[in-house]
């Protein structure tokens, strides 16, 4: 998913969609002297995207607005991700920045799905191609690191092995397609509170540390069926996320008795991915787990897809 070039005049605008991000592998280990756990991740970009316009202002500044998901409870300011990406652009290239973002979100807000990470992603690139500023691939990994730990993914999509913190990629070769019902719930968890909630879990025997991921590997790069996957999904954070909105769990099995493959708590939650045969399976799904009731909003989600820098 690539923006369109404009000269870089003013009013000119560049427009970037970056799509949602799920980990069917998400392993967390211990906490690391800076504070972060150490991650082994699989990560796949999903259709549900965002749209990141960059638009020249004309005189000095950065002004940011936000139709869509969140629209009246996001930060508008220098706190908001794609902000402070697009200061970062205007650091890196030395020159101050002019420029309106326009995020129009579809990613669901605090789900697990980094619809804020997509978000800076998208404008590091919009910026960059608004001011024409020239960003080789490891400078802009670099960049996007220092926003968060998800962003260097939502720059490249498609699949991943995600390392470290998170930062550290590896593409995955996968083949074929997998379809999703993403359902959302009216409850949030920050992602802090979901990492201390597995650390005291642990503490009392509960959960450990998946850090092999070469069966889901293998399994995207021959293109298994959706059965196949169903069995080698794997989030360290879901048993956390449950204990913290013990609702989740009636979400969850509420989904399997419609005939999901699959519920995977997508990240830290608490958002529910369901995993479907195909996409026929996926439209009845959605619908089923609409009537039942539960969950805030349901989409229809496939993937992989490509990222806004592919």
């Amino acid at each position: 998913m690539t923006g369109q070039t404009a000269p870089a005049q003013p009013g000119a605008a560049i427009s970037v969609d970056v799509p949602a991000k799920i980990n069917p592998h998400l392993g967390v280990g211990d906490p690391r002297a800076d504070g972060y756990h150490a991650l082994s991740t699989v990560y796949q970009a999903i259709s549900l995207h965002d749209t990141v316009t960059a638009e020249r202002l004309g005189e000095p500044g950065i002004k940011l607005t936000i139709s869509g998901e969140g629209a009246g409870t996001l930060p508008h300011d220098e706190t908001n991700l794609a902000h402070k990406a697009a200061k970062l652009v205007a650091l890196y290239a030395g020159i101050e920045p002019d420029v309106r973002l326009h995020l129009n979100k579809r990613i669901p807000v605090a789900g697990g799905l980094a619809g804020g990470s997509a978000d800076a992603a998208g404008a590091l690139i919009a910026c960059a191609r608004l001011w024409e500023v020239e960003i080789g691939d490891a400078e802009l990994h670099r960049l996007a690191a220092g926003l968060g730990s998800d962003v260097p993914f939502c720059l490249k999509g498609g699949t991943a092995i995600g390392t470290g913190r998170g930062e550290e990629l590896t593409p995955v070769a996968a083949k074929g397609g997998w379809h999703w019902v993403v359902a959302t719930t009216d409850t949030q968890i920050a992602t802090p509170e979901c990492y201390k909630e597995v650390d005291r879990l642990r503490e009392d025997g509960i959960g450990r540390y998946s850090s092999d991921v070469n069966a889901i590997v293998q399994a995207f790069e021959r293109g298994a069926s959706a059965d196949e996957l169903a069995r080698l999904l794997v989030n360290d954070m879901e048993a956390a996320a449950v204990s913290l909105r013990p609702q989740l769990a009636s979400l969850m099995h509420g989904g399997l008795e419609e005939s999901a493959l699959a519920a995977h708590v997508s990240g830290s939650g608490p958002t529910v991915l369901f995993l479907a045969t195909d996409v026929k399976h996926a439209v009845a799904l959605a619908r089923r787990i609409r009537m039942r009731g539960g969950a805030r909003s349901v989409h229809l989600a496939h993937g992989p897809v490509a990222g806004p820098a592919a």
